[in-house]
């Protein structure tokens, strides 16, 4: 056994997983598989009777308790359909891209501690399945796999409203991607470190949501993005492309596809706690209690956090309207990347001079950058689009009662030139018919 660096220091989770033995890291696996399935159910229940009570309905009440096992129902209910798979599908590609949109969803958990040093049947370990020196790029790695299943369920379908529909996904989901991993950047310039169970111990004098506002509102903007939630909800809009990028599936592929968008909701909002709320660490003024943060108690801590997420998932779904295509693509385009473009210089910059004069008070100077940027954003917002007043002029019909009508002196163009057959008696007899091009006058046989 290789001797473990002091607690607290870059590289002791890693040090202290590397010794974990195969029954344990076996235990850990199974256990966080088993959390991501009861979160995705219980999810499932929290959203309906939310979004129930907010359309003041009472939601699920029948199946159990409260109506807990209503998720457990419609789940065996989902398994038990018929397993439709269209003619022009491709085989092997229609039954693989599903897997391949669910498997890298629990992947991306597997680096995210979920509290402290604990004892597991005496053997003393992290509550994590691993910790890589990379592990926020694992993240990413696996919410851009995740991007192919999606892709290929719409090409392998042999319908076009499912590729019109995979296509829309990828292209939302690569944008909001680019915007999500250059916020991220600010987290590990202050950390100094990629891995997820530095970042959480570098937040033990503060967490990075106070420091990092704008990375963290980015972040949260386009966490909602990335997981095609509502109000950016596109490639499921119904009223536009049927159902989707999976429109033919059915049965289990569908539930598979149902169960990576929940587990996405729970990773990612699993990643922002990592990242902005100081991970397992107790809130204030929790934090002044001397031991919150020490044997299981954390975990506790960690998903209540993740539970405050995933709520504000569940009341962006039941409050905001969806978006249009362009207005989507604008937000992700022209103003999340250029901000956080902007914030990653200014951090850039700061650290820079702080490391030269020493004397710049990093938090004070990030927070009126993250001020000026808040109300650059409002303000872009707020102004509506400039139109020439030409444009205006010629794209605004007339309005007689409050409703608008076609212009009033409206022509209608000439029938173009028809073709006309004359019919004539032949030498025979017979009659023959003879084609002739008129302007719409008959002409004599």
């Amino acid at each position: 056994m290789n001797p473990l660096p002091p607690p607290g220091t870059p590289g002791y989770t890693q040090a202290l997983i590397a010794d974990d033995p195969l029954w344990l890291t076996i235990i850990k696996v199974v256990a966080v598989f088993a959390l991501l399935v009861f979160m995705t159910l219980f999810m499932i229940w929290l959203e309906r009777k939310v979004v129930g009570r907010m359309q003041q309905r009472p939601g699920p009440n029948w199946n159990g308790p409260f109506g807990l096992l209503q998720s457990l129902a419609d789940g065996l209910k989902l398994a038990f359909k018929e397993d439709i798979r269209p003619v022009l599908a491709d085989k092997a590609v229609f039954f693989i891209a599903p897997v391949i949109s669910t498997i890298p969803a629990f992947v991306a958990f597997a680096v995210i501690p979920l509290g402290p040093e604990v004892s597991i049947f005496g053997h003393r370990t992290a509550l994590q399945v691993a910790d890589l020196p990379v592990g926020i790029l694992v993240v990413l790695a696996c919410s851009s796999i995740g991007v192919y299943g999606i892709v290929l369920a719409g090409w392998a379908s042999g319908s076009p409203y499912p590729l019109l529909g995979s296509l829309r996904s990828a292209a939302q989901v690569i944008s909001y991607e680019l915007a999500l991993g250059i916020s991220i950047i600010g987290v590990v310039l202050y950390a100094g470190s990629l891995s997820t169970a530095d970042i959480v111990s570098a937040q033990q004098n503060g967490w990075y949501v106070w420091l990092l506002p704008v990375s963290f509102i980015v972040f949260a903007i386009s966490m909602v993005g990335e997981t095609n939630r509502a109000p950016f909800d596109l490639p499921e809009a119904e009223s536009e492309l049927v159902g989707g990028f999976h429109t033919e599936y059915s049965s289990l592929k569908f539930a598979l596809f149902f169960l990576a968008e929940y587990v996405n909701m729970v990773t990612l909002s699993a990643v922002a706690t990592t990242l902005f709320l100081g991970g397992w660490m107790a809130p204030w003024p929790l934090s002044l209690i001397p031991g919150v943060n020490e044997g299981w108690l954390p975990v506790v801590w960690f998903i209540s956090k993740m539970f405050v997420f995933l709520f504000v998932y569940i009341w962006l779904r039941g409050t905001l309207p969806r978006q249009r295509y362009d207005q989507f693509m604008r937000l992700g385009w022209k103003v999340l990347i250029p901000v956080s473009l902007v914030w990653l210089i200014a951090i850039a910059v700061l650290r820079v001079l702080r490391n030269e004069f020493g004397t710049i008070s990093a938090p004070v100077v990030l927070m009126i950058g993250a001020v000026v940027l808040v109300v650059a954003i409002v303000v872009a917002f707020l102004l509506p689009d400039r139109a020439s007043e030409e444009d205006e002029d010629a794209a605004a019909p007339p309005v007689v009662g409050n409703y608008p009508v076609p212009p009033l002196d409206l022509a209608v163009p000439p029938s173009p030139p028809r073709r006309r057959r004359a019919v004539s008696s032949g030498p025979s007899g017979t009659s023959q018919e003879t084609a002739a091009v008129g302007t719409g006058q008959k002409e004599d046989a």
